[in-house]
C-alpha cells in the first residue's frame, strides 16, 4: 500500500557526521565507467557492498578504491537472483537495505530525506524518483522513471518469478520488493546516467526486451495466478503489449502529452527508443509463439 512521506523535519536531530543506517547495495557487471561516480555520492551510509558477476574491466579495483565490500555473485540459474540472494546470505547492520545501480547517483538532498524517512517508521518501503539522462542530457519532461528500492528486508524480498528454464539475466531487473506494510515516495531525485553510451543502451535494452517477452509467455493468460503479483503498471504494460499500437500510443504520449518534445533532440531520441522497446518486446513475442 502506498502512501505519502510526511515528515517533521524539526525532529529530525540526528547528526550529519553519523552514518546513515542504511546498508547499500550496488549490483554490477562491468560498470567500471558508471562505478566511481556512483560510490563517490554514497559516504554518508553506514555500509557499501558491491555485488559482482565476474566482470573483466576492472570493476572490483574500483570498488576497493572507494572502500566498498566486494560480494562476487555467481548464478546457477535457479532462484535465488542477484539481490534476492544478497539478502538471503548476507547479515546487514542496519535495518534499511537500499539497492542503486552503478549508473544512478544520489545527491546530498536524496540522503537527507532518506536518513530522515528511515528514522521515522513511518513506512516499511520507499519509491525512489529519477532524473534521465540521455545522450548528455537532463530529461526534464516525458515518460518518468521510479522503483521501489529502498525498505526494510524483514518486511519482504523481491518477488518470485518462476524463470529457472528461461531467463538468461542473473539480477532481478524489472521484479519488485513485495512487502508487508505501507510504502512512502522519497521526493529527491536521483541521476540516471549511463555513461557507457548509446551502444550500451541499446545492448542492455536487447537484453530486456528479451526476457520480458520470455516473462510475458510464462504468464500464461490474464488472470492467472501469476498475474496477481504483477504491480499496476507491469498488468498495464502486458495486457497491451501484444497490441500493434501500443509503441505508437507509448511514444505520442510521453513525446507529447507528457511534453517530451520539450527536451529537444534528445526527448524525441528518448521516447523513440522506449517505443522501439516495446515493439522489440511484441515481435519477439510472436516470433516465440511460432
Amino acid at each position: 500500500m502506498e502512501g505519502r512521506l510526511h515528515l517533521d523535519w524539526t525532529i529530525i536531530t540526528a547528526d550529519m557526521n553519523e552514518p546513515i543506517p542504511v546498508t547499500v547495495v550496488v549490483p554490477v557487471k562491468n560498470e567500471a565507467k558508471n562505478l566511481p561516480g556512483c560510490l563517490a555520492k554514497l559516504t554518508r551510509f553506514a555500509k557499501v557492498y558491491v555485488v559482482d558477476s565476474g566482470s573483466d574491466d576492472g570493476t572490483p579495483d574500483v570498488a576497493e578504491q572507494y572502500g566498498a565490500e566486494i560480494v562476487q555473485f555467481r548464478w546457477d540459474g535457479q532462484f535465488p537472483k542477484k539481490r534476492n540472494w544478497f539478502l538471503e546470505n548476507y547479515e546487514l547492520q542496519t535495518d534499511w537495505v537500499l539497492f542503486i545501480d552503478a549508473d544512478e547517483f544520489v545527491g546530498d538532498d536524496f540522503c537527507d530525506e532518506v536518513n530522515a524517512a528511515v528514522q521515522s517508521d513511518q513506512h516499511v518501503g520507499y519509491w525512489l524518483t529519477f532524473h534521465n539522462w540521455f545522450m548528455g542530457k537532463l530529461l526534464r519532461y516525458g515518460d518518468p522513471f521510479s522503483k521501489l528500492a529502498l525498505f526494510r528486508p524483514d518486511a519482504g524480498r523481491y518477488e518470485r518469478i518462476d524463470e529457472d528454464r528461461w531467463s538468461h539475466l542473473d539480477m532481478e531487473i524489472h521484479e519488485h520488493p513485495v512487502l508487508q506494510g505501507t510504502v512512502g515516495t522519497i521526493r529527491s531525485p536521483i541521476d540516471h546516467d549511463d555513461r557507457r553510451g548509446l551502444e550500451s543502451y541499446i545492448d542492455k535494452h536487447n537484453e530486456y526486451s528479451s526476457w520480458e517477452a520470455k516473462r510475458y509467455l510464462a504468464l500464461g493468460p490474464p488472470g492467472s495466478p501469476a498475474w496477481s503479483a504483477l504491480a499496476p503498471r507491469q498488468r498495464l504494460k502486458y495486457r497491451k503489449v501484444e497490441r500493434w499500437w501500443f509503441p505508437l500510443a507509448y511514444f505520442l504520449v510521453s513525446l507529447i502529452v507528457k511534453r517530451g518534445f520539450l527536451d529537444g533532440r534528445a526527448g524525441f531520441a528518448f521516447a523513440r527508443f522506449k517505443a522501439r522497446y516495446f515493439w522489440n518486446i511484441r515481435m519477439k513475442i510472436r516470433e516465440r509463439r511460432k
